[in-house]
């Protein structure tokens, strides 16, 4: 069974349908990148794959024995977050609460795994900092040490590169990429496609038309050819 299935899904606010017809799954393992204009939708079906917020019509199953809180998540951050006043090792081993149940606090297993993540993602030395003094690629590195800790199946992540210079940029992909390859699954908001073909074994496009597919079948697609010509329109504009 697939690890998330989507069905049929509509996404929207209110009476405002603003994407529909979503169907694909995805497997242990799998890269997904998830591409389309902005405003297609592409976050509303993050905050619905999170229960945060419900779609307006279809299903979301979950299988393989994922539960609902043991899916890791790193956010677009806002300014306020980013100057978050607190340390580097508060931060990621925060992200061990949905492994609390109803304890009032952290376990000795709890402050082990947010030990280990940290030093997965290289940021041992920098334990002690505060969130907030740091530069934008460590803060992104913190972050991810802290998804780590709410899971070792399924990661989501919204723009997770957005602002970063593009060595810290192709450094962060690499992150990513190793964590797939020890067996973690990737789903990825990203408006950078050349990383998303370069990097995810799938494609989800949301848009006028919906396509989901390998990374292979998506570049030689109406769908994507024509994405891919309008992205390159843009940067020559640009």
């Amino acid at each position: 069974m697939a690890l998330l299935t989507v069905k049929d899904l509509s996404l929207g606010y209110e009476s405002e349908v603003i994407a529909q017809g979503i169907n694909f799954s995805v497997n242990e393992g799998d890269y997904l990148c998830v591409v389309g204009e902005n405003g297609s939708g592409k976050s509303t079906l993050m905050k619905a794959l999170l229960h945060l917020k419900e779609p307006i019509k279809g299903e979301i199953i979950y299988g393989d024995g994922l539960k609902r809180n043991e899916t890791g998540y790193l956010p677009q951050q806002t300014l306020i977050q980013k100057d978050f006043p607190a340390s580097v090792k508060e931060i990621v081993l925060s992200g061990c609460q949905g492994r609390c149940g109803i304890r009032p606090f952290y376990s000795s297993e709890h402050k082990k795994l947010a030990k280990m993540n940290m030093e997965r993602m290289g940021i041992t030395s920098l334990s002690d900092r505060c969130y907030r003094e740091l530069s934008g690629g460590q803060q992104q590195r913190v972050l991810l040490a802290r998804a780590l800790c709410a899971t070792q199946k399924l990661i989501l992540l919204d723009e997770p590169v957005a602002g970063l210079d593009p060595l810290v940029t192709e450094q962060m992909y690499e992150l990513i990429s190793n964590l797939n390859k020890e067996g973690i699954t990737i789903i990825m908001i990203s408006h950078d496609l050349g990383a998303a073909l370069s990097y995810a074994s799938n494609i989800l496009h949301i848009g006028n038309s919906i396509f989901f597919g390998t990374r292979e079948e998506y570049a030689e697609s109406g769908v994507g050819k024509s994405f891919l010509a309008l992205r390159k329109g843009g940067e020559a504009d640009a």
